[in-house]
């Protein structure tokens, strides 16, 4: 099993920034590919991000790229969102996600471990 924390989230003005972190307990993280999800009020979980398992590949949604980065550091079991020009749309909780098997996906049924969530409020 994997225990995920997040932490990181809050209220800030649009064009600002935050930087989500995820710790990770219970299994070799390293193992692990990792995922930030979000999901807003009303609305389905959706794809964030994706990591690999040594970061060297990362994958984005298209409405982040340029914006979000991913990264990871298994030294310390975490993983990190950085969040820049933020914007209102972005609001939603936010959550990381594990993935113990092979292969890559978008899906948020395709991960195994997930946390109980930060929320990001985007506002004026």
């Amino acid at each position: 099993q994997v225990q995920l924390v997040e932490s990181g989230g809050g209220l800030v003005q649009p064009g600002g920034s935050l930087r989500l972190s995820c710790a990770a307990s219970g299994r070799t993280f390293s193992s692990i590919a990792m995922g930030w999800f979000r999901q807003a009020p009303g609305k389905e979980r959706e794809f964030v991000a994706r990591i690999s398992r040594g970061g060297g590949n990362t994958d984005y949604t298209e409405s982040v790229k340029g914006r979000f980065t991913i990264s990871r550091d298994n030294a310390k079991n975490t993983v990190y969102l950085q969040m820049n020009s933020l914007k209102p749309e972005d609001t939603a909780v936010y959550y990381c996600a594990g993935r113990q098997r092979l292969g890559v996906t978008q899906s948020a049924a395709g991960y195994d471990y997930w946390g109980q969530g930060t929320q990001v409020t985007v506002s004026s």
